[in-house]
This record gives C-alpha cells, structure tokens and sequence, in this order.
C-alpha cells in the first residue's frame, strides 16, 4: 500500500525477458535507498513492483507481460523519461494522500496543461471504466501521485490543480498533450460498489460501462443515505 506521495523520480532500463533496472537518478533517492531490501514493494509510476536485488542505487524488479500491457510501463516513454517513485506504506506512518494500491486501472492520457498563477490544471480523460470512480473533489491517482480531482466533465474528462512542488518534484512536468498516464481510481469507491451489489440477489452488479442501479432510492435503501 502507498500513500501517493511521490519520493524520488528515476529511468527504467530493460534487462531482457521481464526484468527490469529502476535507478533513483533526484537527490532525494535515498529516502527510497535507505532501508530498502529484497522482497520490498515500490511503486514505480504507480504500477506496485517487487524488488528482487537491491543495487547502489536503484533495484531490480520483474514487469510481468501483463503488467506491460496493461500500463504504461511498456511503452516506450516509459524508457525515454522519468518515473516516479514511492515506497511502500510503513505502520506508524503520515497518510499525507491517499491510499494508492499499486494496482493501476488503466491508462489516461493528458489532454492539456495550463499554468495559472498559483498552480498546474491539468486535464485527462480516462476510459469509462476508471470514470466510474472519479467524482469532484475525490481522489484519483494520476502516474502513482496523490490527486484531488477538480473538476469532472462528459465524455471520462477530469481536470487536477496541482501545485508547484508536486509538479516540479514528479514527472508531471515532462507530460506533453497526448502522453499516456496510469491512472488508479480510489479503493473506497469500488469497495462501495462491490457491497452495494453483493447480497442483494434481485440487483446485477454493473458491467464496465454502466453503474445505473447505484440510484439515490438504493442507497437509501441499503443505508448509505
């Protein structure tokens, strides 16, 4: 479990077959470095990886081809920019975020970024199975960062403010229009929906593209209103 809140930035390099190099490359890498061990879990650009052999300065960790697939880990962005880095949540520790998984959804991409004089608006738009968990206000991570969702518009659009240290210390700001982005919607959200559809045997739990039956009378019905 992560926090979404960003450690260090670093590269990726392939070593054949599934295994992967991470190498810390910002000053604040030993906040990753200091006490890590095989067998640890970090977050590389939100996708949770299992360090395998810890190096002077980075680790070693498997991808495995569904992984590839199904974030942007694969791509060759990936290996031509930087990723971001978190450890994993440790007992006793601030939730400065969110809780992130690790267990990304799916990809977005960046459709704009726009400066404003005290922050970055950056809007995504996300596939309708990620957009069922995003609502205004609620949390989404965006490339394993810990995101308060702005705005939320027809057709799976969202738009985050982010403010100039998560910019600058994240890759956000190596992000053009069009680049691809791993986005995790918020564990509590599915959570909900999986109970509000088990045990009630006359409702259809929802297929990717439809969460219809979650109506005002049925949260009402089942207590959550």
């Amino acid at each position: 479990m992560f926090t979404g809140l960003i450690q260090a930035l670093g590269t990726m390099e392939p070593l054949g077959g599934d295994s992967w190099q991470i190498t810390c490359v910002s000053q604040s890498g030993e906040v990753i470095m200091q006490d890590l061990a095989y067998g640890d879990s970090v977050a590389v650009d939100g996708v949770c990886l299992t360090v395998e052999k810890v190096l002077k300065a980075g680790f070693i960790a498997t991808a495995s081809p569904e992984t590839l697939r199904r974030t942007t880990l694969g791509g060759e962005q990936t290996q031509q920019r930087y990723v971001n880095l978190e450890a994993s949540l440790k007992v006793g520790s601030k939730v400065g975020g969110h809780f992130v998984m690790g267990h990304v959804d799916g990809i977005g991409r960046l459709l704009v970024a726009e400066q404003t004089a005290s922050s970055w608006e950056m809007s995504f738009i996300a596939s309708e199975a990620i957009a069922r968990y995003i609502v205004p206000k609620g949390s989404i991570a965006v490339n394993g960062i810990s995101l308060t969702v702005a705005a939320y518009e027809p057709e799976s659009q969202f738009k985050v403010a982010v403010i100039p240290l998560t910019y600058v210390e994240t890759n956000l700001r190596y992000l053009v229009p069009g680049s691809l982005v791993n986005l995790e919607g918020d564990i509590l959200g599915k959570y909900v929906e999986k109970f509000l559809y088990s045990g009630n045997p006359n409702t259809t739990a929802p297929d990717d593209n439809s969460i219809d039956g979650i109506t005002p009378a049925f949260l009402t019905e089942h207590g959550y209103l």
